[in-house]
Order: C-alpha cells, then structure tokens, then sequence
C-alpha cells in the first residue's frame, strides 16, 4: 500500500543546544527559544513549502476516498488490508519514543549535575562544621552557667552542670565501647535492610565528607559529637529531670533538629535511636563525657565505613 507522509523542509540559524530539545512539527516544545527565531519567515520559503502542502493535501484526499470505497469490499484480500492499515495506524511514532526518552535523559543528567553542584568544597565544609559547632557548645555552656546561678540564688531551677558533671571514671570506657559497638552496628544493619535509611543517610555523607581528606573526618566527627552532646544532654536533659521522659523529650527533639539537607524521616528517627542510646549512658554515668565519647566515635566510625564503601562501590 502506498504511505503518505508530510515532509517539510527549513533552515535555521544555530542556536544553543543546551537550552532546547528537538522537535518535530505538531509536538509540544519544551524549552526556551526566541520568537522571532521560530517565525514562519525564518524558517519556511514559503513558495516551495506551498507546493508541497498542496501537493501532499491532495494526496491526502485520494488516500481518503480509497479507504472509503475499500470499506464497502468484503473481499478477503481488503479485510487484509484494512488489517495492515489499523496495524500502521496503532503503531507510536518513533519520533515521539525518541523524544520522550531523549527528554527523559537529559532531566536525568540535569539532576545528576545539579546534585553534584551542590556538594560544598572541603573549606566550606569545615568551616561551617566549625562555626556550627562553636554556637551549639556555647549555647550549652550558656545554658549550664545559668541554671547554675539560678539555683544558687535559690530559684526553683535545676543546676545542670552538678546534675551532669565532667568527671570521668574507669567503668565509662565499657560503656563507651558497648555504645560504639550497639549504635555502628545498628547502622550498618540498618543500611543493608532500610533502603530509604540507605538513602538519606548515603545523600547526607556525600554532601559532607565528598569533598573531604581522610585527617579531616576526625574534626567533623568529634566537632559536632562533643558540641551537640554538651547543648543536649548535658544542658537541656538535666533541665527535664533525670528520667526516661526527659531522655525520650530530648531524644525526640534532637531526632526532629536532624532533618533538612537531604534527609528523610527515617534518619530523624535514627537519630532520634541514637539520642535515646545517649541519653540513658548520661543517666547511668552522670558525666557528659560518656555521650560526648561516644557520639564522636561513632560519628568516625560512621565516616570511614561509608568512605570505605564508597570506594569499593566505584
């Protein structure tokens, strides 16, 4: 059977690639062009565009009036063909599959290079990590100052720096292994088991520790440990009181402040697993350093095994 088809032909001036997608006549166009760069004038000569139109509308027309009267012919040999025609008829464009996933491709690699933009240099990295750090551990400190004052003038507020001291005995180091040894291995199950743990917690390393030298894991592991630590649990912990619902008031909140910057919910509530882990540590020790160890190590431990899988990924 014979095939009618619509060709036209145009010439146009270059232009940028990047900023637009292919299109054939009767689709959609998708991206930013100028007006007067997709004006007829520029692109059609318009005489021999005319000529072809007609010529092809004609064409048209004829195909019609055959189909038409081959409807009426119950011969076997039309049913045939009327068969091939709804066949040619039903079948998708092939300029339509190669624009719909041409498209698909590009917004794949846009997103892809958009995330990589926005992984920070090493400089920026340990500067915000460092200035961070500084206001949350001031902040603790702050806070311990003044529930101290306050109790010594007699004001119904408790002293958190005598609830929750800095003192250190032998017994911590147990307790401070058996944190590392729980919280690192809860993570590295949870890793293999939870994908979108896997996820957030995967886009929230890479965003931080990409642009990083191994020596520099350990100002961003016990940095933020020993400042966070000491504004939760050695500030606002001993505020609530020395029992599990201040442990579950604070954990909950300190799981809730780790959202944003690619996380989901599921790292809040590991974090929030996490801030349980510590706060009970705190209780049983009454010493701020426990959490402030064990939160720094794990921190490390944390950096090095998705350093470590990164690279054998690769």
């Amino acid at each position: 059977m014979e095939v009618v088809t619509l060709n036209c032909c145009w010439k146009s001036r270059p232009y940028n690639l990047s900023a637009s997608v292919f299109q054939p006549l009767g689709m959609e166009f998708v991206g930013p062009r100028n007006s007067a760069e997709m004006s007829p004038a520029r692109f059609f000569s318009g005489f021999r565009v005319g000529l072809r139109v007609f010529a092809s509308r004609n064409s048209v027309k004829k195909s019609r009036k055959r189909e038409k009267s081959q409807k009426y012919d119950t011969s076997p040999s039309n049913k045939a063909v009327l068969e091939e025609n709804d066949a040619v008829s039903n079948t998708p464009p092939l300029a339509d599959n190669y624009i719909q996933e041409n498209s698909n491709t590009s917004s794949f690699n846009h997103s892809e290079a958009q995330s990589t933009l926005l992984i920070p240099s090493r400089g920026a990295v340990l500067w915000a990590c460092s200035i961070t750090s500084c206001l949350i551990g001031t902040l603790g400190v702050v806070i311990r100052q003044v529930s101290h004052f306050a109790s010594t003038k007699g004001w119904p507020v408790i002293d958190a720096s005598s609830e929750i001291s800095l003192n250190f005995e032998t017994w911590h180091l147990e307790l401070i292994v058996g944190l590392v040894i729980l919280i690192s291995s809860c993570r590295y199950l949870l890793l293999n088991i939870w994908l979108d743990f896997a996820e957030s917690s995967g886009a929230a390393n890479q965003q931080v520790l990409s642009s990083l030298e191994p020596s520099d894991y350990v100002v961003v592991a016990f940095l933020p440990g020993i400042s966070e630590e000491l504004l939760f649990r050695g500030a606002l912990l001993p505020l609530f009181g020395m029992d599990w619902k201040s442990v579950f008031a604070v954990a909950a909140l300190f799981g809730i402040l780790h959202l944003g910057s690619g996380r989901k919910h599921s790292f809040a509530v590991w974090a929030m697993f996490v801030g349980l882990a510590y706060g009970y540590a705190t209780v049983v020790s009454s010493s701020i350093i426990v959490p402030m160890a064990s939160h720094a190590m794990n921190n490390l431990v944390g950096g090095i095994m998705w350093r470590y899988t990164s690279k054998s990924s690769k």
